[in-house]
């Protein structure tokens, strides 16, 4: 069982690099497994490419081709025996691409181990009964922490099956006195430039970014990762007058990144949810924030907690402490932060 949950972390692993690429389909990862070794690795890169498991099989099949030196067999030699571990349970039915169970069978895999059933209830088990009939076996993997990565890994998508909507992470820095901006409205730079580049991570795993007119019109951001910018990621701000500046990045930067914009955010959120976006992170105003919080439209809250004292002073003259490395408790339900602001 732990080298099951090994080969089923790793297939984990493969699955993230479609996050943010591969919607409106979840990011799933798998790979073949024979006489103990992994012989294949595939994700779903993108909608329309294939698979997981497709790519898994045709990884394995190249590595064939190197090994024996010659043009491998249609499959069902190279591959019978062994087991595919996939991270979401295979589709059985074709959509843009043909059924993953008809590759699995065509490949001569014997047995088929997954994380998680698929959340859709009109093809949940629907795997299992075709790979039956052709003698494969499927089995779902009981390992309580693979559960949890696999869960986390597809609920956007799953949020977006059952409701139609995205997924929705609201993510706030602020100082310890409780400020997302200055007096004068601005937020730049509350959070550390590690802080910064944990939200660009964010910004290459999402299918959106949304903010407020607001956040445009004072910090005029390109809302884009400046390490690994995601040219699917789509730009949205949320903006009841719709004046914005035509000079701002999100329309003048040239990036490949389209931009829209709505007068609602639970308009936008609808519209989304119709061209197949699955997760959108919202970055930018805690009026926008507070609006999809009382709509009960947020699933997940980040928040950046600076050790900062804003007060009245702009945001570049903050008093900034050091907070100790044991200095983060529990204290029943909440957390005590210890900041020292010594020399």
């Amino acid at each position: 069982m732990k080298q099951e949950a090994e080969f089923m972390t790793r297939a984990l692993e493969l699955a993230a690099r479609g996050l943010g690429h591969t919607r409106p389909n979840p990011a799933v990862g798998a790979v073949v497994v024979k006489d103990g070794r992994i012989v294949g690795k595939g994700w779903h890169r993108k909608a329309g490419g294939d698979h997981a498991e497709v790519a898994a099989i045709k990884d394995a099949r190249r590595r064939e081709w190197v090994t024996v030196g010659r043009a491998y067999r249609t499959g069902s030699q190279f591959l019978r025996g062994s087991t595919l571990y996939v991270t979401l349970e295979p589709c059985s039915k074709p959509g843009l691409v043909g059924a993953c169970t008809d590759a699995i069978i065509a490949a001569g895999i014997s047995r088929v181990v997954y994380a998680l059933p698929d959340p859709n209830p009109k093809n949940r088990g629907k795997a299992k009964r075709a790979l039956a009939k052709a003698g494969v076996k499927c089995e779902r993997l009981r390992d309580a922490e693979v559960e949890r990565a696999a869960s986390s890994l597809v609920a956007p998508f799953a949020k977006h099956v059952a409701t139609g909507l995205p997924y929705v992470t609201v993510k706030i820095a602020m100082s310890l006195d409780g400020k997302i901006c200055d007096d004068r409205g601005h937020a730049k730079w509350i959070s550390s430039a590690e802080a910064r580049r944990f939200t660009g991570g964010m910004r290459e795993r999402v299918d959106a970014i949304m903010v407020g007119g607001e956040t445009i019109r004072r910090d005029n951001p390109s809302l884009l990762s400046h390490d690994n910018a995601n040219p699917d990621l789509l730009r949205v701000v949320v903006s009841k007058s719709g004046k914005l500046p035509k000079s701002a990045q999100v329309f003048a930067d040239g990036a490949p990144n389209r931009t829209l914009v709505f007068d609602d955010a639970k308009k936008a959120l609808e519209e989304l949810g119709r061209m197949g976006i699955t997760h959108v992170l919202c970055e930018g105003g805690l009026k926008l924030a507070r609006s999809l919080a009382d709509q009960g439209l947020v699933d997940q809250w980040l928040a950046v907690v600076a050790p900062k004292v804003i007060g009245s002073r702009p945001v570049e003259d903050v008093l900034c402490g050091k907070v100790l490395e044991d200095g983060s408790v529990r204290v029943g339900d909440d957390i005590l932060v210890n900041v020292y602001f010594g020399d």
